[in-house]
């Protein structure tokens, strides 16, 4: 058996920005991972899709990265925005230099439909940094389409990837026929709108971002120790607000307009290509923070309100 990523939920961590001109917004970012960690996630995955990544400058990414380090001691997966074999080689050196023994792994998006051009990529990448993998496959982001058996033949042929997250609906199928064959964890994501049909395909977990990441770990660890049911009933209360949240074009700025509803970040700027919140949908969008912000308080033990957890 080959190392795989630990099951649980990762969460993806969203880039808070600041003012008009967009800053990053550091003091929100370091309130957002603590309250990850508070709440029992597995690891965090950094700089990602979700995290606005693509849209950072160098030297923004290593001050996030620095930011998180600093803040949480839970494991961290950091996104790779290049498709190109040699700029993804120095994103991964910046982060390691950063990060250290703390990085579990480098999310890496299939960079091409032909299995055999993506294995090249991910050793050339590994070879020259050493680094393990998580395989995205999330065709909305990379443009890239693959097949499941292409990708099950990459993470056979690549030992040192660790897991796969699985992002092309739909995505049950697609995480049955990689958990049969595969080795490794495979996660899903995309808000975790699939989330119980995932876990029953065979998923490790969840690598995504929500605004109550609690119901995320919430349904897994229900999953883990009584099975469907028990997982079911802890996710129920928050689908609402995960349809709502994942909504085509618009869903990283309801997330991040949610999580600064809760209080965790200061501004819910979204930098270009990303659409700003559409002010028509705030009634729906706090009808459904209520409805979440009270499954939340009826699942919280005396100790947890004590602790102001909220």
């Amino acid at each position: 058996m080959r190392e795989a990523l630990a099951p649980g939920v990762w969460g993806v961590v969203a880039t808070p920005f600041q003012g008009s001109t967009l800053d990053l917004d550091t003091d929100s970012l370091a309130r957002l991972v603590e309250h990850y960690e508070s709440i029992g996630a597995t690891g965090l995955t950094v700089l990602g899709v979700f995290g606005e990544a693509a849209a950072l400058t160098a030297a923004e990414r290593s001050l996030a990265l620095e930011v998180v380090v600093e803040e949480t001691r839970l494991p961290l997966v950091v996104g790779v925005t290049s498709l190109f074999t040699g700029t993804a080689v120095e994103e991964i050196r910046a982060a390691q230099a950063v990060a250290g023994d703390r990085l579990a792994a480098v999310m890496v998006q299939a960079n091409s439909a032909r299995p055999e051009v993506v294995i090249a990529h991910l050793n050339a990448i590994h070879q020259s940094t050493g680094a393990k993998v998580v395989l995205q496959d999330y065709p909305v982001a990379s443009g890239v389409s693959i097949g499941t058996e292409a990708l099950i033949y990459v993470v056979q042929a690549c030992k040192f990837v660790v897991a796969v997250k699985a992002e092309a609906p739909p995505t049950s199928v697609a995480i049955a026929q990689l958990s049969a064959a595969v080795d490794v964890s495979v996660f899903g994501g995309l808000g975790g709108q699939g989330l119980l049909d995932e876990l029953v395909a065979g998923a490790a977990g969840a690598m995504t971002g929500f605004s109550y990441p609690e119901a995320l770990v919430a349904c897994v660890r229900a999953w883990q120790s009584g099975g469907y049911d028990d997982a079911r009933d802890a996710l129920l209360p928050y689908l609402p607000l995960i349809n709502f949240e994942q909504q085509a074009r618009i869903a990283l700025a309801v997330r991040k307009e949610c999580f600064r509803e809760r209080g965790f970040i200061k501004d819910s700027g979204v930098r270009p290509p990303a659409t700003p919140f559409p002010e028509v949908l705030r009634n729906g969008m706090l009808t459904h923070l209520a409805e979440a912000a009270h499954a939340l308080d009826l699942s919280l033990t005396p100790a947890e309100h004590t602790a102001g957890r909220l």
